[in-house]
């Protein structure tokens, strides 16, 4: 019998070894090849969404007393009173006291409870609008959040807003059909609108290389352009009968119904949604393999490829998420917020506020939700400051602004509240400094 063993004399079936990839390891005595560092686009996102709890509490509060400031410049008994203000200094405080402490009453007022009101309905108003409100920024707010995870700057929200409006409008407006299929058909065509939309600009980032900023800032404009040229046109999205740039009125069966009855115009089913939103957005970036994959490319993208991900592919998803998103804002407005029919400016800011929403919630789908409902609130309450105290909008505006720039520079906000410096805030001889201490702080434990 022959001691051959079978199959030894054969040629080995498989990869072949040029195309193998090199071992590596503590067994084969070599070690695994660094990745690069990762992109400067990418650190400073991340540098941007590290900041604490306390940071950014801290930030609006800053904000808020810069937009004290502001109030108390502009209002008029305060500048009469500076005039004398050495002779009766008590005038000038009592009246930046009044008009400090009115503007932002007026704003709690308007935006969460009226205490002053007659009946519950009166009562509870103010907080119903702030959902309302609120509901389109936590749905582009996710979107521009999901971006940021993957380490894209979403810039586009607002030319993915108008697209999927626009879609829903070719699409749906004209079907006669009963509301259980009417709203949710109207309502996917809008979301899949908006991630048509944000999903080329993933493309073309990732076949060509281009900035996704420059990509999906060009694309707001050519959205623009796009949806003010189809309600201009009678046959594609003009209201039949008239010569003025704005759409058929969106049909009863297809929009929200109101959540707790007419006495509360602003808040209807949009609100429900926008929450599963955000809970499927966590989930998918928290919980997935697909949101680890996205959230490795937003970390290093030159790690996440050498371990395998197609980051190409992570760019896609991620913008077509991002773009379906901001798609949902759009439905926000045009099945609930404005159904008399839409023009060129139906996004009303809401694709820029996003960014705010974002970065304010850390990208985080619930910090985000969160975040959402504060700038609902203060846009509920803006128009009550205005009112009531003839405090300018553009307060609340300013305060928006101031949030983002504390946001942004979380040394900024521990240098004003004498908070102590993190480390990547150290320059390289501080960052020795603190490691000695920290060195001799364990020696001390150790001896001890």
């Amino acid at each position: 019998m022959s001691d051959r063993v079978p199959g030894a004399g054969h040629e080995p079936v498989g990869i072949p070894p040029e195309q193998l990839p090199a071992a590596s390891g503590p067994l084969t005595g070599q070690s695994a090849p660094e990745a690069p560092e990762a992109p400067r686009s990418n650190q400073l996102i991340r540098e941007i969404l590290r900041g604490s709890v306390v940071t950014t509490v801290l930030a609006i509060v800053a904000s808020m007393i810069v937009g004290g400031i502001l109030i108390a410049v502009t209002d008029e008994t305060v500048q009469k009173t500076a005039g004398y203000f050495f002779a009766r200094p008590q005038d000038m405080l009592a009246a930046i006291w009044q008009s400090v402490s009115g503007g932002y009453y007026a704003l709690f007022q308007g935006s969460i409870v009226n205490p002053g009101a007659t009946s519950f309905t009166a009562f509870i108003t103010p907080l119903t609008n702030t959902l309302g409100f609120a509901a389109p920024l936590i749905a582009a707010g996710l979107g521009v959040a999901l971006a940021f995870r993957s380490g894209l700057f979403n810039i586009g929200a607002r030319g993915q807003m108008l697209i999927a409006c626009a879609t829903a409008a070719l699409v749906t407006f004209n079907l006669d059909l009963p509301m259980w299929i009417h709203m949710p058909l109207t309502l996917v065509a809008g979301i899949a609108g908006g991630a048509i939309w944000g999903g080329i600009a993933g493309l073309l980032k990732a076949r060509t290389g281009a900035h996704e900023v420059i990509l999906t800032i060009m694309l707001n404009f050519v959205a623009l352009y796009l949806v003010r040229w189809m309600i201009r046109t009678p046959g594609l999205l003009q209201k039949p009968g008239t010569n003025q740039p704005i759409s058929a009125p969106t049909p009863e069966t297809a929009q929200f119904p109101s959540l707790f009855g007419d006495q509360f115009p602003l808040l209807n089913w949009g609100f429900p949604i926008v929450i599963v939103a955000t809970v499927i957005t966590w989930w998918l970036v928290e919980h997935s393999s697909l949101g680890f994959r996205l959230r490795a490319v937003g970390e290093n993208p030159h790690a996440a490829r050498t371990a395998g991900i197609s980051v190409q592919r992570m760019y896609v998803y991620a913008m077509l998420f991002a773009g379906g998103l901001a798609g949902l804002a759009g439905m926000n407005q045009i099945l609930g917020s404005v159904p008399t029919g839409f023009g060129d400016a139906i996004d009303a800011g809401i694709g820029f506020d996003a960014i705010t929403v974002a970065l304010l919630g850390r990208s985080r789908a619930w910090g985000t939700f969160w975040a959402g409902l504060l700038f609902g609130a203060l846009k509920a309450g803006s128009f009550t400051m205005q009112v009531a105290q003839g405090i300018p909008v553009d307060i609340v505006l300013v305060v928006e602004s101031m949030i983002v720039l504390f946001i942004a520079a979380p040394p900024l906000v521990r240098t004003i509240f004498f908070l102590p410096k993190d480390d990547s805030d150290l320059s390289a001889k501080g960052k020795a400094k603190a490691a000695r201490k920290r060195a001799a702080a364990n020696d001390k434990a150790v001896a001890s």
